[in-house]
């Protein structure tokens, strides 16, 4: 028997994810700023190097997190908002087919941590995932839309 609420928890460990690498990312950005502008040095004297680094990752990843779970939300909103003009089904059973697509986040996630080296490719990784999210909706959805709902939830996700 399937549960359906088995990879209820893959939303917030990729959001976890994505905050982490761009966090690990950012973190030694600063890091480095902060030692070419002099004061790394003046702060290791009152704090450890360990807790400079561990507090500033810790501040990042509360901020990304935040936007993303932020971002999360109006994804979500767009995607019901938009079953609701376009889907004839009452049942929610559109809304169940789409749900494999958190898989496709955890993926993108673990993928974005091991490539955190580098902005261009966490940033990539996001917006390769979130395409790849969009081509797996639009794939589920497409037998049970008419063409021109389709269309019309296409370019509703496209103008958002």
């Amino acid at each position: 028997m399937k549960n359906t609420y088995l990879t209820s928890h893959f939303p917030l460990i990729s959001i976890l994810l994505f905050s982490l690498s761009l966090s690990l990312y950012s973190e030694r950005v600063i890091t480095d700023s902060l030692i070419n502008v002099g004061l790394y040095k003046g702060m290791t004297e009152v704090f450890s190097d360990q807790g400079i680094k561990l507090t500033l990752l810790f501040l990042l990843l509360f901020l990304f997190f935040m936007l993303f779970s932020a971002l999360k939300l109006i994804a979500d909103t767009i995607n019901e908002v938009s079953l609701l003009f376009f889907s004839k089904d009452r049942e929610g059973d559109d809304l169940q087919k789409i749900r494999g697509g958190v898989w496709v986040f955890l993926i993108g996630s673990i993928v974005s941590i091991f490539i955190s080296f580098n902005l261009l490719f966490v940033v990539g990784s996001i917006v390769i995932t979130s395409f790849v999210y969009f081509v797996f909706f639009v794939y589920r959805l497409g037998d049970s839309l008419s063409s021109p709902s389709l269309i019309g939830m296409i370019f509703f996700h496209l103008f958002f």
